[in-house]
């Protein structure tokens, strides 16, 4: 169930207290027993968790001991919906407060979320969109215990960003993005991606040819596969990585 944080504000701020980061509509584990993974989903700047659930229904099928839980951001954005950081400025350093504000926050949820369902952060996979993926790769890879998946679309880290310094998790990353982004620019994915790559991290990319500030059909389908191989089928996952080099996956055109 959401819930609006704009009432609980401190007075005289914008920021909300208590619980700012809440859980909102999910689809239950379809085995109808205690889940044995957790899928996050965090939404867009000016959306609400029902927007990214909804992916979810391509995905649940194929995970049926999976919940998958959307959270909500914890602040109102001007025109409808909600966004993850106080302000809307998309530049660099008002990128970095805002996760700086909200990455405690996630933590701490993600704290809440495992330990109502006894689960370890092994069973645990993020996924993000636009504001929401830049959220789960800062919070993801700074963890005192690893994720098992991390899964952006359209998102990257801001440039100075200083994972270097503060990351504790290495878990596999997806990127899936846009080469017409006009948002976030294919070419920040791209800087993170090979940030990744230095700091050892698991990190691929997939691009969609045309496709601006969204994401598409061939994009959702791919992260469920990835999903899929990681918490259903690991075995089978390792095996495939070991026969195939896919670390540059990005220099494949995925327009099919």
């Amino acid at each position: 169930m959401s819930m609006d944080l704009a009432g609980t504000a401190a007075a005289g701020t914008d920021l909300p207290v208590d619980f700012p980061i809440v859980a909102g509509p999910k689809i239950a584990a379809l085995s109808c027993g205690k889940p044995a993974w957790l899928v996050v989903l965090l939404h867009e700047e000016g959306a609400d968790g029902q927007t990214v659930i909804d992916l979810a229904l391509n995905w649940a099928p194929e995970m049926p001991k999976a919940d998958f839980l959307a959270a909500e951001a914890p602040f109102p954005a001007p025109g409808g919906g909600r966004r993850w950081f106080p302000s809307g400025d998309m530049t660099p350093d008002a990128i970095s407060e805002g996760l700086a504000t909200a990455g405690p926050w996630l933590d701490a949820f993600l704290d809440r979320m495992l330990a109502e369902r006894r689960l370890p952060d092994s069973h645990l996979a993020l996924v993000g969109f636009s504001q929401g993926a830049m959220l789960a790769l800062h919070v993801g890879l700074r963890r005192a215990a690893s994720p098992a998946l991390v899964i952006g679309f359209c998102g990257a880290l801001p440039e100075g960003d200083d994972l270097a310094g503060e990351i504790r998790a290495r878990p596999p990353v997806l990127l899936i993005h846009g080469e017409e982004d006009a948002v976030v620019p294919f070419a920040q994915m791209v800087a993170t991606r090979e940030l990744l790559k230095t700091l050892g991290v698991p990190a691929k990319s997939m691009r969609r040819p045309g496709l601006g500030h969204a994401i598409d059909d061939d994009g959702i389908l791919a992260a469920g596969t990835v999903l899929a191989a990681t918490l259903v089928k690991p075995r089978a996952a390792k095996a495939d990585n070991d026969d195939h080099d896919h670390d540059d996956h990005d220099d494949h055109d995925h327009d099919h």
